[in-house]
């Protein structure tokens, strides 16, 4: 081989995803730097003919072994730890399979799962919303007050209110460059203290008629399932659709993968950082229109570390912190272990509810710990190989 081919080989260009759909690699682009998409890392730069043959690059070779396990545990090791958990469970407490604690499990997990799926969307643009549990809240308020004058009301207005927190929030973060952190704890604090406003520091709730079709929303069934888990189900299918299938869902890994990169292949970043705030925003009003027409309420101290919990679910679930990567799958799995973790934690009865909070946390470090870990290898491999 002629070393004009040898170099030809070696140039680097920019990393697509294994599937072609994933985000832009990490590297600036030509520096031959290994790049991330949705799927694993896309290759910027044809290694040289010398290495083709050594097990780094062979298929079924050590090195793709594991890369290959690597990527299992990244998208399914909480699937794993479910069915595991569950199997437990249903050994160990005969009351735990029982159809009614399962269809409580479904529903409870229902709210959390809605507003999980919008955080997704946000981590995976490598993003941080603080204000999904205030939102929440305010959504279930402003839903209550509004079942009043009709379904479509109530939906409306908490739909409206709480999408445009998510917009203001995506707009200070895109368009004026500010930390998301900062300012979704803002947003937090000022949705709050809205929601305190309303009902009078938490003196005045709102109630919901339960024979009004907005309360049917909340505790009616379909097919023997409550109507919240049917549309969660929905949402996470088309919210699966829109991040894997589509060319929105391609610019919100590119702009968690590498926002430099996106923005030099075309992508807007800005309108992306913005829908996937307005996304979060509208999911989190929604759960919480849908929880308070399941309780007839507006209960104002609801979604008080609801935020913490939709993270928690999603990063268990696979979800990268650091974005580029993440499976709306995944966050439902995670958002079902801390569900049945909870109730497994009910039905030993002698445990404080305080211990659900103690093993997510476990969890939470351990998923951290091995995601970091597995990111570390696979740097290592690829630096090696290269």
């Amino acid at each position: 081989m002629s070393a004009a081919n040898t170099r030809q080989q070696g140039a680097g260009r920019p990393g697509t995803g294994s599937h072609g759909d994933g985000a832009p690699g990490k590297g600036v682009l030509g520096k031959g730097t290994p790049g991330g998409g949705p799927h694993g890392p896309g290759g910027e730069g044809v290694p040289p003919a010398k290495h083709l043959s050594s097990d780094h690059t062979v298929p079924g070779g050590p090195s793709a072994r594991a890369e290959r396990l690597s990527a299992f545990a990244q998208q399914h090791g909480a699937l794993v730890a479910l069915a595991l958990t569950l199997l437990i469970a249903s050994l160990s407490f005969e009351s735990f399979a029982h159809p009614g604690n399962l269809e409580n499990i479904a529903v409870s997990s229902a709210f959390l799962a809605i507003v999980a799926l919008g955080m997704t969307f946000v981590i995976v643009s490598g993003g941080i919303d603080l204000s999904v549990g205030s939102v929440f809240a305010l959504g279930g308020v402003l839903a209550a007050w509004g079942s009043r004058h009709g379904p479509l009301v109530a939906l409306l207005l908490a739909l409206g209110v709480c999408g445009a927190i998510g917009l203001v929030n995506g707009l200070l973060i895109a368009r004026a460059r500010l930390a998301p952190f900062i300012v979704t704890l803002a947003a937090m604090l000022g949705a709050r203290g809205l929601l305190l406003n309303i009902t009078d520091e938490g003196n005045d709730t709102f109630l919901v008629a339960k024979d009004s079709l907005f309360a049917d929303l909340g505790r009616g069934k379909l097919l023997g399932i409550g109507v919240p888990v049917w549309i969660m189900l929905a949402l996470f299918l088309l919210g699966g659709l829109l991040l894997r299938r589509t060319r929105f869902g391609q610019n919100v890994y590119a702009v968690g993968g590498n926002e430099d990169a996106a923005s030099l292949m075309g992508t807007s970043v800005s309108r992306t950082k913005v829908s996937v705030y307005v996304i979060s925003g509208l999911l989190a009003g929604l759960a919480g229109a849908l929880n308070a027409a399941y309780l007839a309420s507006g209960v104002t101290i609801l979604g008080q570390g609801m935020e913490l919990e939709a993270i928690s679910a999603v990063v268990i679930g696979g979800t990268l912190l650091t974005g580029g990567l993440g499976f709306v799958s995944g966050s439902l799995v995670g958002v079902l272990l801390l569900k049945v973790i909870q109730n497994v934690i009910n039905q030993i009865g002698s445990l404080d509810s305080a211990y659900q909070q103690v093993v997510s946390g476990a969890f939470l470090v351990v998923v951290v710990v091995v995601q970091t870990w597995l990111g570390r290898r696979r740097k290592a491999r690829l630096t090696s190989s290269g």
